[in-house]
């Protein structure tokens, strides 16, 4: 619109009403990428921030199978998903019998429907039967193959889930993945519903979840009867969890600013020993008159792939512990370069089976690249305070430092050696000479 006053012409800009409509929807739009519900601790299958993604790599990524919605669909994991339908198959085949079927399945998770949706951080952009149909699908695979793993249930003859060993061993840690879970809450509903005349006794879904995951962990039998009863947020919490001892607290400590503790190589060069210690958990690290004790740990593909996927789960989680994040954060300290990597090795405390002592120094040094961490109000935190404050003691740190520089290696011992009975040798030809001029024969 022009208005004209003598030779003045004024332009009046006028709304795009089509661009305001449009500005008015995005305003009441629902977030997608992360919901409104994100931040709450009912929260807790994510998808993995885009920079622990740059570092890592596919480490956050399904190889085989994809669980839940995040990975649905994806054409390299439908080998897997013909195979999910077989195991529905056999397992309505069982219930059936005492009359489960398929819609006693599909109505027993209805209800739960919107608290599982709740647990993902992006809105699942799938209608009522599409989510509840993955949820019995995926669910009722991972029960039925957990029961079968553990017994219950014998396998098919010449199953290639399990008969074919690289097929296995990538169940192991895609199951692991955060991106790849299912809520803890619709497993444990579908194993409920789902057992048979005389199953109630048998072990719990925990039992057969930590019995599955220790086909390669190896831990005691007793350690994982201790866990029986554990309840996690999803498998990979579940797992995380069995790692946490009772008695790690973890409170608001009144005292100065913890800093952090120095590598391995000036540590001992301070006069501080790293010892093997003794625990069911290798979170129980421990500092006694100057010996750091460290659980052995055995580092391996499907450990490594657990540490990254704790250390985005805890990273993400508004009330999770920080039990892995801080014990990633202590071996970060520790290991600056492959030499502090084969110290631990030779001390037992490292089990190595992961690639050269160099690669393990540069996975640990990009475990905690980019992670928050409060060394303040961290389990270790006492750990810190007491290691720095034995590092800063005077008298032992010289002694130590003069042990390490001249007592470390049997050629430095020797050369120290060579120099003082040398020095020996010179003070004797020294007093010789001018002990005549002092008392003259």
């Amino acid at each position: 619109m022009e208005e004209r006053n003598s030779d003045v012409v004024v332009k009046v800009w006028e709304i795009n009403k089509e661009r305001l409509a449009c500005m008015q929807q995005k305003i009441w739009e629902e977030p997608r990428l992360m919901s409104k519900t994100a931040g709450r601790s009912s929260c807790c299958i994510f998808r993995v921030p885009r920079r622990l993604v740059e570092i890592n790599g596919r480490s956050y990524q399904p190889h085989i199978i994809s669980i839940g919605p995040y990975h649905r669909g994806e054409p390299h994991l439908r080998m897997i998903e013909e195979h999910k339908w077989r195991y529905l198959g056999s397992l309505i085949a069982r219930t059936q019998a005492h009359g489960l079927g398929l819609e006693d399945y599909l109505k027993a998770l209805h209800p739960l429907e919107t608290k599982a949706r709740e647990c993902y951080s992006e809105i699942i952009q799938l209608d009522t039967h599409d989510f509840l149909e993955m949820m019995v699908l995926d669910g009722c695979f991972i029960v039925d193959f957990f029961r079968k793993i553990g017994k219950m249930h014998p396998f098919e003859p010449d199953d290639p889930l399990v008969s074919m060993s690289w097929v296995f061993s990538f169940f192991l840690r895609d199951l692991l993945l955060l991106e790849n879970q299912l809520p803890f809450f619709v497993l444990e509903r579908l194993f409920d519903i789902t057992k048979m005349p005389g199953e109630e006794s048998g072990p719990s879904l925990a039992s057969l979840a930590l019995g599955f995951f220790n086909n390669t962990l190896l831990r005691p039998e007793m350690i994982l009867q201790k866990h029986s009863d554990l309840k996690g947020k999803h498998l990979l919490d579940l797992l995380r969890l069995s790692f946490i001892p009772e008695e790690h607290e973890v409170g608001i400590h009144d005292h100065p600013p913890t800093h952090l503790i120095q590598c391995v190589s000036k540590l001992r060069k301070a006069g501080i020993k790293l010892m093997p210690g003794k625990s069911d958990s290798f979170l129980t690290v421990k500092f006694r008159n100057g010996v750091i004790e460290m659980p052995p740990v055995t580092i391996d593909d499907f450990l490594t792939c657990f540490f990254q996927n704790c250390v985005a789960f805890e990273l993400c989680h508004k009330d999770c512990t920080k039990h892995i994040t801080t014990y990633a954060t202590l071996l970060d300290c520790l290991i600056n370069t492959a030499k502090d990597v084969e110290y631990l090795c030779d001390r037992n405390i490292f089990e190595n089976y992961f690639g050269t002592d160099s690669e393990v120094a540069r996975f640990i040094n990009n475990l905690g690249k980019d992670v928050t961490f409060d060394a303040d109000n961290c389990y270790l935190s006492k750990l810190f305070d007491d290691v720095n404050e034995y590092y800063r003691n005077g008298w032992h740190v010289q002694l130590a430092g003069m042990k390490y520089t001249y007592f470390d290696t049997p050629w430095s011992f020797i050369s120290a050696f060579a120099a003082f009975l040398l020095l020996l040798l010179t003070i004797a030809q020294t007093f010789y000479t001018v002990y005549p001029y002092f008392r003259p024969p």
